[in-house]
C-alpha cells in the first residue's frame, strides 16, 4: 500500500478534466456559461485544498483543442473567464504560493489573452506551495506530435530530453492521479505521455459539485492501490520509475 506523501519531493502531481460544468447548469435551468462560472469558484476551492492534501503539481483541464467546435457564444463566454481569472486571481496565487502556467496553444487565442497569460507566470513564478498548470487550447496528442518533430533534429535522444520537449520544462514530475468528474470515463486526449502510468478515478460528480472532500475520497483511493509500473511488487514512492528518465 502506498503510504502518505509527506516530503516536498515526494508531493504528488494531479490531473483533473474538469467536466460536467453544462450538465451541471442544465439540470438546474441555468445557462451553461453559469454552468462554467461555477466550475471557476470550484478551482478556487481546489486550488486552495491541493497542497494541504499533498498535491505538488495540479494540471486543469480547462479547454481542449477540439473545444473549438462549441458554439461560438459559449467558446467567447469561456475566453472571457480566463481572461477573469488571469486578472483577478494572480494577488491570491502569488499570497499563497501557487505558481501557475499554461500548458496548450496560445497562438489562437483570442487577442491579449496571450499576454496576459505570460504577466500571470511571470507575477507568479516564484510559487513553491502549489504549480497549478492550466490546460488551454490542449491536446495531447499534438503535443506528441510537436515533440518528435523538434526530436528529429536531434542527434540522440533520451526519454528525459523528448519528455521536455512535450511538457516544456525539465524535472517535471510524471502525473500519479488523473480525476475526471461526471461519470465520463475516458481521458479525451489529455496527458498521454506524463500519464502513462497514472491512476485513474472516476466520480460522479459535475465539476461545479466537486470539493476537497471529494478530491481527499480520490487520494485516499490511490494511496490505497498498489502502484507496480509492470513489476510484480508495489513501488513504493522514492522508486516510482518516471518517464523522463533514460
Amino acid at each position: 500500500m502506498q503510504s502518505n506523501l509527506t516530503s516536498r519531493d515526494d508531493k504528488l502531481h494531479v490531473g483533473i478534466i474538469m467536466d460536467g460544468n453544462g450538465r451541471w447548469a442544465t439540470r438546474r435551468g441555468l445557462s451553461r456559461v453559469r454552468g462554467h462560472e461555477a466550475g471557476v469558484e470550484t478551482i478556487r476551492r481546489i486550488v486552495e485544498a491541493a497542497p494541504k492534501q499533498g498535491i505538488g503539481t495540479l494540471t486543469l483541464y480547462a479547454f481542449s483543442t477540439d473545444n473549438w467546435r462549441r458554439p461560438r457564444a459559449e467558446v467567447a463566454a469561456l475566453m472571457t473567464l480566463l481572461r477573469f481569472y488571469l486578472s483577478n486571481e494572480v494577488q491570491s496565487l502569488v499570497k499563497n504560493g501557487v505558481r501557475l502556467t499554461v500548458i496548450g496553444r496560445r497562438d489562437r487565442l483570442p487577442d491579449g489573452i496571450a499576454s496576459a497569460i505570460a504577466r500571470a507566470e511571470a507575477a507568479t513564478a516564484h510559487g513553491r506551495a502549489l504549480h497549478l498548470r492550466i490546460a488551454v487550447d490542449y491536446s495531447a496528442r499534438d503535443a506528441i506530435l510537436n515533440a518528435a518533430t523538434k526530436a528529429a533534429a536531434l542527434t540522440s535522444l533520451t526519454r528525459e530530453a523528448f519528455s521536455q520537449l512535450i511538457t516544456g520544462e525539465a524535472g517535471l514530475r510524471d502525473v500519479d492521479l488523473i480525476i475526471r468528474t461526471s461519470g465520463e470515463k475516458r481521458l479525451s486526449d489529455f496527458l498521454l505521455w506524463e500519464g502513462a502510468y497514472a491512476e485513474l478515478h472516476f466520480t460522479e460528480r459535475m465539476w461545479p459539485e466537486f470539493d476537497a472532500g471529494d478530491l481527499a475520497e480520490a487520494l485516499a483511493a490511490f494511496r490505497g492501490r498498489e502502484r507496480r509500473f509492470g513489476g510484480l511488487q508495489a513501488i513504493m514512492p522514492e522508486e516510482v520509475p518516471s518517464l523522463s528518465r533514460a
